[in-house]
């Protein structure tokens, strides 16, 4: 087998790889350690320049929109007021005019009624008028001396 010798120290082969492999290992941990630390400084450096963007247009822009979704709201509510006013007037008219038409039927019915009585009067005030014409007309006919006599039924 070979063998390596340093300061007096005999390294056989399978030794000599495992102490190849350590200091590989321990080189590898030290500069991903190394890594580690300067992306953290480069972080910590990043974070402690960091400035917070202005968002005080936003800001503004909300206050303005807020305030037309306030004014949008009030001009609602105001037509949603003037609707149910019209709702409620248009329902007092309708009963005003239900109450009205009523009205006026009842009157045309009692001027109808009233006008069918008078025409009936009117009727039977003819036909007494007509028969006693009649009687007037037979009596006048039948009279001897009137020198004409009247048909009888």
């Amino acid at each position: 087998m070979a063998s390596i010798e340093y300061q007096g120290m005999k390294f056989s082969g399978g030794k000599f790889f495992i102490i190849l492999s350590l200091i590989g290992t321990i080189s590898g941990g030290g500069w991903s350690l190394y890594k580690f630390i300067d992306d953290y400084l480069e972080l910590k450096t990043a974070v402690s320049n960091y400035i917070s963007p202005d968002l005080s247009h936003y800001d503004e822009q909300l206050a303005v929109l807020k305030s037309e979704v306030e004014m949008i709201l009030q001009e609602i509510t105001i037509i949603s007021d003037v609707a149910r006013d019209m709702r409620s007037d248009m329902k007092a008219d309708l009963r005003q005019m239900n109450n009205d038409i009523r009205h006026i039927t009842e009157i045309v019915n009692d001027v109808e009624d009233r006008q069918k009585a008078d025409t009936r009067e009117v009727l039977n005030e003819l036909k007494i008028i007509e028969e006693e014409l009649q009687l007037n007309i037979d009596k006048a006919l039948n009279n001897p001396l009137s020198g004409m006599s009247a048909k009888t039924k």
